[in-house]
């Protein structure tokens, strides 16, 4: 083990981000394996790692005995004299044990620990940066789209990660080298399975790019009081102003269309309908419904209504498939019942 080995480890800690003392760690269970592999399960050992000195040292222990029963971790009185005057009964006696002489089994064994240790580490790493982003938006790039699967693999700032069929817009559709927003579910804390959770279709998406296009959310003078959504056809998103002198519809909307366009745009022509909210639980229902006009909202029970509108307002209210009365029954948390007049 000389200056290379510790120039290796500054350099995986450099451009991986993986703590030499992690690695180090590895490094000792490598030669414990190994020396297991050399010299049978019993053995007796301790390793000695000096970073400063950069040097890596082995020694295999055995006690001095009357008489040896166990010769992998046991040394009789007399071998023990003839290394050392010094050696008694009960004493460890320690040699080292020159890690180049192992045997090709015994270091393909110490390889693979450390080769599943680097790998363990980028793991952490990655689980780490990543939930840093959990439930933010990050921007990966395409890299590969799988066929067969419908799969997408994407490069970010922190490594590979997947966006599921199941996770993309209805319809969308990739290519490599395309930029992507995505939205940060969930971070795999096991050592098995898919790292990270990516998402177009989750709520949280739309929620994130109100809040990076909107200067007025960003400054807590507009608040995002909810979001339901039906990704690739339609969503519905509740804001409030707690100033009276902002318009927190208008300013989500920006002048001329130009901060919801761009958000219209990344999720590929879904439809945003941006719902001022309100403390009267009517008034709510009512703006809820938009673009349908109601004429009074009257409550049934604590979390159902029933709503009246126009004749000709029926079937705007309830939308196509009844989509614009459940996106807003999941925005107000209540149960709609629309009747036309």
């Amino acid at each position: 083990m000389n200056k290379e080995f510790f120039v290796a480890l500054d350099l995986l800690e450099k451009e991986k981000g993986i703590p030499k003392e992690y690695m180090l760690e590895k490094i000792e269970a490598a030669l414990l394996s190994a020396v297991k592999k050399e010299y049978g399960a019993n053995t007796l050992m301790r390793v000695v790692i000096d970073p400063v000195k950069e040097d890596v040292r082995v020694y295999q222990q055995k006690e001095v005995v009357e008489e040896v029963t166990n010769p992998q971790c046991q040394i009789s009185l007399e071998d023990a004299k003839a290394i050392s005057k010094r050696n008694t009964l009960g004493k460890m006696v320690e040699t080292e044990l020159k890690t180049k002489n192992f045997r090709r089994l015994s270091a393909a064994a110490a390889k693979s620990v450390i080769i599943q240790g680097i790998r363990e580490g980028e793991r952490k790493v990655m689980q780490e940066a990543y939930e840093s982003k959990r439930e933010e938006i990050i921007t990966a790039t395409v890299s590969k789209v799988d066929s067969v699967t419908g799969n997408v693999i994407l490069e970010t700032d922190n490594g590979r990660a997947v966006l599921l069929k199941g996770e993309q817009i209805p319809g969308e559709y990739f290519y490599v080298g395309q930029k992507v927003k995505v939205f940060v579910m969930e971070v795999n804390k096991e050592s098995k399975g898919p790292l990270v959770t990516l998402s177009r279709i989750h709520p949280g998406l739309v929620r994130r790019m109100f809040e990076l296009e909107v200067p007025e959310i960003q400054d807590g003078i507009v608040l995002v009081k909810g979001v339901s959504r039906e990704a690739g056809s339609r969503t519905k998103i509740a804001v409030w102003s707690r100033d009276e002198d902002v318009d927190a519809v208008g300013a989500c909307i920006g002048n001329h269309g130009m901060r919801i366009s761009g958000i219209v745009e990344e999720l590929g022509g879904e439809k945003i309908d941006i719902v001022k909210y309100s403390e009267v639980p009517e008034e709510f229902v009512a703006a809820a419904l938009a673009p349908a006009e109601v004429r009074s909202v009257t409550f049934t029970a604590e979390r159902a209504c029933r709503v009246v509108v126009d004749a000709d307002q029926l079937s705007l209210a309830i939308g196509k498939e009844g989509q614009n009365a459940r996106l807003a029954a999941r925005l107000t948390g209540m149960k709609i019942d629309i009747k036309s007049e």
